[in-house]
């Protein structure tokens, strides 16, 4: 019997069996995406030659349109997959394509088939024993494969009502402008038509600027073609565009990603656009377009809010007016306070009592409210109710003014309608300092009760506490909280907690100031500035331990207690203390942006990912905001959305340049793309910012917590692969 060699073959170490369907090594079979195996499987048909990008892309995605990100994703995979850093085995070659430069060999030989010819090994080529092996590969994996991609999703406005007019008629009209203005579109933008309905279109896209560009093109040339039209031929389309996870079957695409998208579809006007939040963020400063947000949308099937956004504009044509999106019913902002005193230096207490207003209000059932950083961003600006409505998404607005002479103090505040700019609510309290806390609770009592709501939470309890605290303790509490809330420094931190501690000598019963000292204490290990963090990790564990004990309702009492419980790499007992942090405030953006991160650790990052995009909503001005889009970048990097989570790593790098751990992960996930130039530049200025951050090792020993198995274990397939590309050491 004949036997075919040509169905193995080996290169520096390792085999391509086409028989099996697979790549393996001295340490077993290595998992490969299908079409990265058909990608290795034709370069090493064509060892030694010189590969066009075009031909590639015909060889692997027949008949259909995919954008030279495919194929540059592939490769990566190919790379990583083998070990391929430094590119010896499969070779770039700028603007020709690629060189397969690795020896190839014939491996050991499998039967041939029965009735196949006496050949001898040396009488094929290497490409004809993978065409002898293509079919038995391809049958070796599942045809239904996950990925990253952006999904237009279109109808046509008014179907119904066309084809009973004229259904001849409108169908020849659809079929012309799918010939003349669709397709094209689709084809100039790397886009894949996956199916059509008899209104609609559903295309998928490699990038979110191909889609929008696509979506932009076609409505702007639709508009044009329909002024020929009388009005009730013309034929228009709304679209809707989303980023997501989707799920690929013989060709056709489900999810939730595409259900956004046609979801998003639904809510835009006709001839218009609208789009998520994520598309929204990808396309600023790469395309010519103005968006308006119409906030977080409950939408039909789909489990939590989406923010959504119209396109405005590409700046030759304005797109047509919303239909009426409306914020959250109770979303509100509450803006610094104006300090009337006449002492400036009395600044921080009319801060103080914005802060208050704030965490009150987050009591209120179904309430939405703005966090601090962001709300202070407008101090001492021009106040247009309206401009801060449309720019944060909110329908309430809450302004007003303090004057303190002595211990008495007057507060005027004001409730206006930020759609409307109507004042709603207007009243004046006075009070003096002792009884201040209960002032603070009536203005929100009477907020509730004009916007016939409900509080959740009996605020007695705190009210009472802080009668009982001396009035000079509770002042320099206020002023701990004004230092902490600057943008964060070691100087910053010591003059908070010099109050805090202050204000506890002051009064030692006060709850506010133990809260204050663990959470400075905190901050101070968590940025790598105290020189004796397992005392103050002890000593804040006793203050928040008292403070739980006098008032167990102290939502950031909770938030200091979990960060606390993941430096101690308790993780399970972090995440159970943010969780009760915002079942007392829901609106406490950094407990939110805690427990986001905390699931991320616990090798949950598709659960952290929602949350952290929700504590961005809350505090869109936070002056931490580089924090926020590196986590939310690390969550996709985990899930090996390579392209996503460079795009938020490049955004937390440009939002601050200063943090050392934005600058590794960033080297990672370029190492993981096969960026590697860029990669060793951005794990150079880590090191440079942190030169203790010099290993994995290191890490853990900084950070426990890391070192969580789940955690770890994403890792090792993602993060860690890249920077070990680019000589990240163990130890």
């Amino acid at each position: 019997m004949a036997e075919v060699g040509l169905n193995v073959f080996c290169f520096e170490g390792y085999t391509l069996d086409l028989t099996r369907g697979c790549v393996r090594n001295e340490n077993g079979e290595i998992e490969l995406r299908p079409k990265s195996f058909e990608l290795l499987s034709y370069l090493v048909a064509n060892a030694g030659r010189l590969i066009s990008k075009d031909e590639l892309v015909n060889a692997v995605w027949p008949n259909v349109i995919v954008s030279d990100d495919s194929l540059a994703q592939c490769v990566s995979d190919l790379r990583h997959a083998l070990n391929d850093a430094d590119r010896r085995i499969i070779k770039t070659v700028p603007r020709r394509g690629y060189l397969f430069a690795a020896p190839v060999s014939v491996g050991p030989r499998h039967p041939a088939p029965a009735g196949s010819s006496d050949r001898t090994d040396q009488e094929y080529s290497i490409r004809e024993g993978l065409a002898l092996g293509s079919s038995s590969s391809q049958q070796g994996h599942m045809r239904e494969t996950r990925r990253l991609a952006a999904i237009l999703a279109a109808d046509v406005v008014g179907y119904s009502r066309l084809i009973g007019a004229d259904e001849g008629g409108t169908l020849r009209a659809l079929k012309a402008i799918r010939a003349e203005l669709f397709d094209p579109a689709i084809a100039a933008h790397n886009g894949r038509l996956v199916k059509t309905t008899g209104d609609g279109l559903l295309v998928e896209f490699g990038s979110v600027v191909d889609a929008l560009r696509c979506a932009t093109q076609f409505q702007e040339r639709n508009a044009e073609h329909n002024k020929r039209l009388p009005a009730d031929k013309r034929i228009e389309f709304r679209m809707g565009v989303h980023q997501g996870d989707i799920i690929v079957e013989d060709g056709d695409i489900f999810g939730d990603g595409v259900n956004i998208a046609v979801r998003l579809e639904g809510l835009a006007q006709s001839g218009g656009i609208c789009v998520s939040a994520r598309v929204q963020e990808d396309a600023l400063g790469k395309l010519d377009l103005m968006f308006e947000d119409l906030g977080e949308q409950q939408l039909k099937n789909i489990s939590r809010p989406v923010r959504v956004h119209r396109v405005l504009s590409t700046g030759a044509r304005t797109w047509p007016e919303p239909r009426a999106v409306t914020a959250p019913r109770l979303s509100i902002v509450v803006l610094p306070f104006a300090n009337l005193s006449n002492d400036p230096d009395r600044e921080y207490f009319a801060d103080a009592i914005t802060d208050d207003l704030t965490t009150d209000l987050s009591r209120i059932s179904g309430s939405f409210v703005i966090a601090r950083t962001t709300a202070f961003s407008y101090k001492g600006k021009p106040v247009d109710v309206r401009q801060i409505g449309r720019e944060l998404g909110i329908r309430y607005v809450i302004e007003g003014s303090v004057r303190r002479g002595g211990d008495q103090i007057l507060v005027n505040v004001q409730l206006v309608d930020a759609e409307r700019g109507a004042h709603v609510w207007a009243e004046r309290f006075e009070t003096d300092r002792r009884n201040l806390a209960g002032a603070e609770s009536e203005i929100t009592g009477r907020l509730a009760r004009t916007l016939n709501l409900e509080l959740v939470h009996d605020s007695g309890r705190r009210v009472e506490l802080e009668r009982a605290v001396d009035p000079d303790a509770r002042d320099l509490v206020m002023r701990g909280w004004a230092w902490y809330y600057r943008p964060s420094s070691k100087a910053r931190l010591r003059e908070a907690r010099r109050d805090f501690e202050r204000a506890l000598e002051v009064d030692p019963r006060s709850v506010e100031a133990r809260i204050g000292i663990a959470t400075s204490l905190l901050g101070n290990i968590s940025s790598g500035w105290s020189s004796s963090a397992q005392q103050d990790k002890a000593r804040a564990e006793q203050l928040l331990l008292e403070a739980l004990e006098q008032d167990t309702n102290r939502s950031m009492a909770h938030v200091a207690m979990g960060i606390l419980r993941r430096l101690q790499a308790r993780l399970s007992e972090s995440k159970m203390e943010f969780e009760t942090a915002i079942a007392l405030d829901r609106n406490n953006a950094r407990a939110i942006f805690q427990l986001g991160q905390t699931m991320m650790w616990l090798g949950q990052p598709e659960a952290g990912i929602p949350l952290l995009e929700r504590a961005i909503r809350l505090n869109p001005h936070d002056p931490t905001l580089a924090s926020h889009y590196a986590m939310l970048g690390s969550c996709h990097l985990l899930l090996g959305h390579v392209d996503q989570a460079l795009d938020l790593l490049r955004r937390a790098r440009a939002e601050n340049p200063r943090t050392y751990y934005i600058h590794l992960y960033l080297a990672g996930a370029l190492g993981c793309k096969g960026d590697i130039d860029e990669a060793k530049a951005a794990l150079a200025e880590s090191l440079k910012l942190n030169p203790q951050i010099n290993s994995f090792a290191a890490q853990r020993a900084n950070a426990p917590y890391h070192a969580n198995p789940l955690h770890w274990a994403l890792r090792e397939k993602t993060l860690n692969v890249g920077l070990r590309r680019i000589g990240f050491p163990e130890e």
